[in-house]
C-alpha cells in the first residue's frame, strides 16, 4: 500500500481538528497505519490551521513535505492558496469557495486576493470548489464546513459512509451527531 497524504487546512475555529480526528479514528480500522500532525499556528486569533493526515502500510512520520500531498482539504479559499505548494502534481485540492477575512484585511491593510480559485487553475491544480459553507447551514450550523468536505472527500476516495457515520457517533458530542451526519451526506451528493 502506498503512502497517501492529506493536508486539511483552515481558519482557526473551523474545525480542522475535528476533521483529523475523524479521518485518525476511520483508517486504523480499514487496516493502514496512521500518523497525524497538528500544527495549530493562530488558532486562537483565525490564523491558519493545518493538519497532515498520512496513512498506508508503513508510515514513518507525519509530516508532509511540498510538492507531496494527494488532497488538500482547504476549509477556505486563502488558505487553498497559501497550502498549493504542499500538492503534488496530479492531487487533488478540495476547497470550500467561503473567503474569511484574515487580519490585514479586517484593519485595512490590504484587501482580500480577487479570483482565487482561477489563479489556482491556472497553476494546473486539479481544483473542486464549491459552497460548501452554504450545504453546512443547510445541515444546520456554519460550523459543519469540515464534515460536508469530509463527505466530498468519502465520495472522491471511496471510503465507505458508515466508516463516517461510526466516527461522527463515537466522536461527536450527541447533540451534534444527526447534523453532522447530515452535513456529511451532503457533501458526498455533491459529486
Amino acid at each position: 500500500m502506498k503512502t497517501t497524504n492529506i493536508m486539511i487546512v483552515g481558519v482557526g475555529g473551523q474545525g480542522t481538528l475535528l476533521a483529523s480526528r475523524l479521518l485518525g479514528h476511520i483508517l486504523p480500522g480499514m487496516g493502514y497505519d496512521v500518523k497525524i500532525s497538528e500544527v495549530h499556528g493562530m488558532s486562537q486569533r483565525g490564523g491558519s490551521v493545518v493538519t497532515f493526515v498520512r496513512y498506508g502500510s508503513k508510515v514513518a512520520s507525519p509530516i508532509i513535505e511540498k510538492g507531496e500531498a494527494d488532497y488538500i482539504i482547504a476549509f477556505e479559499q486563502l488558505e487553498a492558496a497559501r497550502w498549493l505548494s504542499y500538492l503534488k502534481k496530479g492531487g487533488k485540492l478540495i476547497t470550500s469557495s467561503q473567503q474569511i477575512d484574515p487580519m490585514p484585511v479586517i484593519t485595512g491593510a490590504c484587501g482580500y486576493p480577487e479570483g482565487l480559485d482561477e489563479k489556482i487553475k491556472e497553476t494546473g491544480a486539479d481544483l473542486l470548489c464549491a459552497d460548501i459553507l452554504s450545504l453546512a447551514n443547510k445541515a444546520g450550523s456554519p460550523k459543519s464546513v469540515n464534515v460536508v468536505l469530509l463527505g466530498v472527500f468519502a465520495r472522491l476516495t471511496g471510503i465507505a459512509p458508515d466508516l463516517f457515520k461510526e466516527a461522527i457517533d463515537e466522536i461527536v458530542k450527541e447533540k451534534f451527531r444527526e447534523m453532522n451526519k447530515t452535513a456529511f451526506d451532503l457533501g458526498y451528493a455533491i459529486l
